[in-house]
């Protein structure tokens, strides 16, 4: 079923379902348009703004927490994701950028288990490697894809691809590639890391350090 008079926030990112985004609200049309999410209350989508022009599909999103209030009417908050929309039409006339949508379902389900425990494992590789702290495989073996992709920035195009995937198998299939390439970056980074700090000589076994010659 479709829903008009969807309020759009074009922004040059992407929000995906569960994720947090924080926002500062500062032109009057985006003032207007999250008093009406406030008083309503409804939710808002976020349709990414490239430079070919603005995605049809986008996630809405709903107002978790107003941090602060401005005089002026400025407003710093937290919007939280919560599902995927396709832009069927927009509408001119509202005081902000509108338009009819159509919100997605998933495709029939796959088989995902055997993925989904490799896209975790991956996922909590990532924790490791970039945090240095053990992370809670029973807390990551409840997330789905769209819950781990939520905490890891990758860009705006992967996510967009992320949020288009109609089957949970497809999200987790592009997730899993992500993932292995940030730990092989990370890894890549560390190497060259530990060779800037041996100066680009390699040290076999233990033993003193020659001290540097006198110059």
């Amino acid at each position: 079923m479709a829903t008009p008079d969807f309020p759009l926030f074009p922004l040059r990112l992407v929000a995906l379902p569960t994720e947090l985004i924080p926002l500062h609200i500062f032109e009057e049309r985006y003032k207007t348009m999250v008093e009406r999410c406030l008083n309503e209350p409804t939710e808002f989508g976020i349709v990414c703004a490239r430079e070919d022009g603005v995605a049809d599909i986008g996630c809405a999103c709903e107002i978790a927490d107003v941090l602060e209030r401005f005089e002026d009417g400025r407003l710093n908050l937290i919007a939280r994701g919560t599902r995927p929309f396709q832009v069927q039409r927009t509408h001119d006339g509202f005081p902000y950028p509108a338009g009819t949508v159509q919100f997605l379902a998933d495709d029939a389900e796959e088989p995902v288990a055997a993925l989904a425990d490799e896209t975790r494992e991956a996922y909590a590789e990532l924790v490791r490697q970039a945090t240095d702290r053990e992370p809670e495989m029973a807390e990551i073996g409840r997330m789905n894809a769209y819950e781990m992709a939520a905490t890891v920035e990758f860009g705006v195009e992967a996510k967009q691809e992320l949020l288009e995937a109609r089957s949970e198998a497809v999200r987790l299939e592009q997730l899993l590639g992500l993932l292995r390439g940030a730990v092989k970056r990370l890894d890549d980074m560390e190497r060259a890391q530990a060779r800037a700090r041996s100066n680009g000589k390699v040290r076999l076994g233990p033993g003193p350090i020659a001290p540097p010659p006198d110059i």
